[in-house]
This record gives C-alpha cells, structure tokens and sequence, in this order.
C-alpha cells in the first residue's frame, strides 16, 4: 500500500501522540515499522509527546551508588595531560588501561592524545574526567536547558 494524504494525516495525529513507529505501522496497516520511520524522516516530523508506555519503577541496583539531587554540583577541575618520559603525550600507542582514557583534541589532528592520568578505580577516567563523563542526569537537564 502506498501513502495517501489520509494516511500520512493518519501518521502525523498518531506521530504527535506519542506512538512508536511500531505501533503507528500497525494502527494503519500495510506499512512496516521501517517504512513509518522513512516517512517520518522524509516529512521533517520533529518533537512529539513523551512516549506511551508506562515507565516502571525501577528497583534498586545493589551494584549502583545512589546520586543525591539535592546537592550542590561539585566544580570540575581538569588537569593538564600527563607527559610521558620521552616528552609526548599517552597517544593511540602509548594508552594503556592505566591510564585516563580522556581525549583531548581532535582526532583527525596529529596533536590529538588522551588525558593519561591515573583513572579513578573501576573508571576508564581519572577523577576529574570522570564526574565529567558520568553526571547526573538531572544535571545534564539543567545544563541543556541553559
């Protein structure tokens, strides 16, 4: 089945809805997931509503440290790179799993290295690149919404 205008109508109510491609292929029919996804793109479909399902809570992971919201964002310091004994930075040759994995440049650059510090236990990061890397979420909204 090809797209009429009641069908791509049809697409964009239930798109601003909030369903899934899935669930929209299905509520038209004749279409597949992929082909809603296609025709999403192609249409320039932006912001929609929050998803339809209902988010469970989630229990506790014993394995998880939990992140107090409330509290105030500590700074985050960076400090310079290491530089090896030969004067160069920990490059793509040089890293090793003792060693913060932090890139520091650009890539496609000959500059480009990794921080090189010692990561923090159970990091690939030192402590500084770590609260960096791994922020809260609640965090990360604020930060977006500035």
């Amino acid at each position: 089945m090809g797209w009429t205008d009641e069908r791509v109508e049809q697409l964009k109510t239930l798109w601003a809805e909030g369903l899934s491609a899935s669930q929209i292929a299905r509520a038209i029919g004749g279409v597949s997931r992929n082909a809603v996804i296609g025709k999403v793109h192609r249409l320039g479909l932006a912001g929609r509503a929050g998803p339809t399902r209902v988010e469970r809570p989630r229990a506790a992971s014993p394995h998880k440290t939990s992140v107090r919201l409330a509290a105030p964002e500590p700074a985050v310091v960076e400090e310079a790179p290491i530089v090896l004994a030969d004067g160069s930075f920990a490059t793509m040759l040089t890293i090793n799993d003792r060693m913060c994995r932090w890139p520091v440049g650009d890539p496609s650059e000959n500059d480009f290295h990794f921080c090189g510090r010692n990561p923090k236990g159970g990091s690939p990061y030192c402590e500084a690149h770590a609260r960096k890397a791994y922020q809260p979420q609640v965090a990360r909204q604020r930060r977006a919404a500035h």
